[in-house]
């Protein structure tokens, strides 16, 4: 029987880190006794709820609040229990943030240190009858991570932070797109777990195209004689011991070895099909074959339907529900294919980075929106970056449900990592815990372990300023694939990425494994990206600006300039709006106000990804997979998203979502790229047609094409002038071809005639061009902040009309709406 123990906490600061030096930035209220806390949650949350602290997203806030994680917190609850005959209570934590101490009633129950994984503490003869207190003590996250860098030496990394010493979620510890918000509290569900006879510890589901191994671990209750110390166990990885003693315990899966007793009878029921065993008195773990007659799979997106069973396993009277998919994946380690069901699969996918600087507060509702935002923008894929956390079960379960392919990494990224103890033992723990915990989803499709790790280790001077000091090889060439050759043997896993296969390869190498392209906006122009013929492309990104809503409401400069002190402070880059400038190149004119900055390089930002993912996506089957950085912003920030911090779509995501479509029409070196990514051939006559910039014909050719199902047609195209462009049109899609940059194509100034229609919800507007209109986009959210827009940046050659449709909650101003600044494109007439 569970009981959630989710109320009538209150957090009260203890006490400041050793060491810590008062910075003049702060700003640390008089009293931080007795708070209110939610739970699931954090100190921030708790401390903005009761007023306490400014917002941590609004202009320069977020330096103000650095005493967080230098500040050692008490939870404290009290709640009623009373005996009801079971054998065994334990207090089940899901997830401490993270180096904390459980007291109940006065007694240590346990310790924890690690964000990353579950605990369970047995807490039988701790409890009374009536009013119980809970106590959890949170060490300043600060001082654990300095003081472990203090005894195993300084290890390099990206940012004077310490997060590579403590097993905490490293973006808490600022990034260049995140806020430095160091976290404490129970971040994951609380609660009390009764039971008698045995339980069942652990399932891990393993599936197949034509079934499941279901592997079933059960721990049986062992009452303590009188007077013995208490043990505290977890469910996997170890055990934390009563007042800090230690306790060995061996188990295959971390839980307590079962005592003798009697046999406990095992089901596992898919489909239909029942699979019985049992389990001996003495043994804990058997493993249950369920072969499913003609199975329904489950496919990605774009590839099949994503069928689910229900899987039930039962033992001793615990039962526990899930659902499962049957598939089968691989991974071809030279081209880096991922084949799913037999099927090589192009993997269109985001990096996903932590959704919220406090991810209690990211929900099913919020993970909805975000998936189908990703899926609307075509893709099939989302990899979980190494430097946030293992997501939460309704992450990987709507992944399930919609055909995303998740790629996870194990959490390290872009640090050397120490391998001694405790870390070694913590890793393992974490590791067994989430193996087990997300090896059932057949949404999970790779094991990672690491983001640019190796890269580091090779490229960025390390073995130098390590000097012999561990930095984590053990970890991704040892023990995590070891962890997931035992638990989770049919999904593939790879050391890190970028990766190229062996660790004496270079992993710059595009020829195989998995690279990423940070030369595009650290130093190249993007049209850099059609220098590389990659397997695979993990990472590449360019900056933008978020809506203008999202930047409006989190920052108060006024006037707002692209230098104004909050737009500074929301850009985390190195030189980030340096390179923004110098991005534009020769693509776009140099901006003059800061409507154009932000239109402009918004623009330039979408140009550069369809760019690139066009050129990747031409290249296929030799390349088979584009991995964008990244899908969301954790906050309103100047960045690579594609969704701000206001959860907004910029014009970045418009553009992918027309270069992720399943049949993509692109211009590709000296020709045409006819990418088919369907199960059908893409057939019918692909048309040239060189165009004055009036819109008059000067040479049309017609040529028959068929794209075979999976695969990439190639069309020679001719050259022009930079007063011409070039269309090509297949099937109703287009590309157009421009002979010169923006600024050097002899546009005319744009005329066109536009119309508002009120509709139910919003507005129709609708453009006619007169001239070509380049890149017409169109900004409701600067009228009203929840106003959205179906489409943007659509090209228009003469006499071609537009409609976009506008969602607004409020009433809008109909000629603000297609006027400056709202309505604009490239070559607009100035007003």
């Amino acid at each position: 029987m569970y009981r959630s123990l989710h109320e009538g906490w209150t957090v009260t600061a203890t006490g400041t880190a050793a060491g810590t030096e008062e910075d003049p930035r702060w700003r640390r209220p008089a009293s931080l006794a007795g708070v209110p806390a939610t739970v699931p949650g954090s100190v921030h949350t708790d401390l903005l709820a009761a007023g306490l602290i400014d917002d941590p997203y609004r202009d320069d806030n977020e330096l103000a609040l650095g005493w967080i994680g230098r500040t050692h917190w008490r939870y404290t609850t009290r709640f009623q229990w009373r005996p009801e005959g079971f054998d065994r209570v334990d207090l089940v934590c899901d997830g401490l943030d993270t180096i904390a101490a459980i007291t109940v009633n006065g007694h240590r129950a346990g310790e924890t240190r690690n964000m990353h994984r579950r605990y369970r503490f047995d807490v039988t003869g701790l409890l009374r009858e009536g009013d119980n207190d809970l106590e959890i003590a949170f060490t300043a996250p600060y001082e654990y991570a300095l003081a472990q860098a203090a005894r195993l030496g300084a290890r390099p990394g990206p940012y004077d932070e310490p997060y590579a010493f403590i097993r905490k979620m490293a973006c808490n510890f600022g990034w260049d797109w995140g806020p430095t918000l160091v976290t404490a509290g129970i971040w994951r569900p609380i609660g009390l777990d009764s039971w008698s006879g045995a339980r069942i510890a652990q399932t891990r589901t393993s599936s197949r195209p034509d079934g499941v191994d279901v592997t079933v671990a059960v721990e049986r209750a062992v009452r303590a004689p009188a007077g013995a110390a208490v043990k505290v166990s977890a469910p996997v990885g170890g055990v934390q011991a009563a007042a800090g003693a230690a306790v060995k315990v061996s188990a295959p899966v971390g839980g307590v070895r079962a005592a003798a007793g009697a046999a406990v009878e095992v089901s596992a029921t898919v489909g239909g099909v029942r699979a019985e065993g049992r389990l001996a008195p003495g043994e804990d773990e058997l493993t249950l074959r369920v072969d499913i007659p003609e199975p329904r799979l489950w496919w990605p997106r774009g590839h099949g339907e994503q069928h689910l069973y229900d899987l039930v396993v039962t033992a001793a009277g615990d039962t526990r529900t899930s659902r499962v998919g049957l598939r089968g994946v691989e991974l071809d380690p030279d081209a880096f294919r991922l084949v799913v069901n037999g099927e090589p699969v192009f993997v269109r996918g985001f990096n996903w980075i932590p959704d919220d600087p406090f991810p209690a507060r990211t929900g099913p509702a919020e993970l909805a929106e975000r998936f189908g935002q990703a899926i609307d923008a075509g893709a099939n894929a989302l990899r979980v970056w190494g430097g946030g956390v293992y997501e939460s079960d309704d992450f990987y379960a709507l992944a399930d449900e919609l055909g995303l392919m998740i790629w996870q990494d194990f959490p390290f990224a872009c640090a050397a990592y120490p391998e001694e103890e405790p870390f070694a033992a913590e890793v393992e723990a974490e590791a067994r815990d989430n193996i087990a915990r997300l090896m059932g989803h057949p949404s999970l499709v790779l094991w990672c372990g690491n983001n640019e790790n190796i890269e580091g280790h090779q490229h960025w001077g390390w073995p130098a300023e390590l000097g012999g000091l561990s930095w984590g090889a053990g970890y991704y060439f040892g023990l995590l694939p070891r962890l997931v050759a035992e638990l989770d043997p049919a999904r593939p896993y790879w050391p890190g990425t970028p990766y190229s296969g062996a660790p004496d390869r270079d992993v710059h190498d595009p020829a195989t494994g998995t690279i990423h392209i940070w030369t595009v906006w650290g130093s190249k122009d993007w049209t850099h990206y059609g220098a590389y013929t990659p397997r695979f492309v993990a990472e590449f990104g360019f900056q933008g600006p978020p809506a203008y809503a999202t930047l409006r409401a989190a920052v108060t400069d006024d006037p707002l300039t692209p230098d104004s002190p909050g737009v500074r402070h929301h850009q985390k880059a190195a030189d980030g709006n340096a390179k923004l400038l110098s991005g534009l190149g020769e693509h776009l004119p140099r901006p003059e106000t800061f409507d154009d900055w932000h239109y402009w390089t918004q623009l330039n930002q979408a140009r550069a990804m369809a760019f690139g993912v066009r050129r990747f996506r031409a290249l296929m089957p030799y390349c088979m997979g584009t991995v964008v950085w990244q899908l969301n912003d954790c906050w309103p920030v100047t960045s690579w998203a594609a969704v701000d911090g206001g959860r907004r779509r910029k014009p970045l995501w418009y553009a992918l979502r027309r270069a992720y479509a399943p049949r993509l029409l692109t211009f590709h070196e000296d020709g045409v790229a006819v990418v088919n990514d369907t199960a059908e051939p893409w057939t019918g006559t692909l048309t040239l047609t060189l165009r004055a910039l009036d819109g008059t014909a000067l040479r049309t050719e017609p040529v028959a094409v068929t794209a075979a199902a999976r695969s990439v047609a190639h069309v020679p195209a001719p050259a022009g002038d930079k007063d011409q462009v070039l269309e090509a049109a297949l099937d109703g899609r287009r590309d157009l071809r421009f002979f010169a940059e923006d600024p050097h194509v002899p546009f005319p100034p744009a005329a066109f005639d536009a119309r508002v229609e009120a509709i139910p919800g919003g507005y129709a507007v609708s453009i006619t061009a007169h001239t070509i209109l380049r890149d017409l986009a169109l900004f409701p959210d600067r009228l009203h902040p929840d106003a959205t827009v179906d489409d943007q940046l659509v090209t228009l050659l003469p006499g071609e009309s537009v409609r976009f449709t506008v969602e607004s909650p409020a009433e809008l101003d109909a000629r603000a709406l297609v006027a400056h600044p709202v309505l604009r494109c490239v070559n607009e007439a100035r007003p």
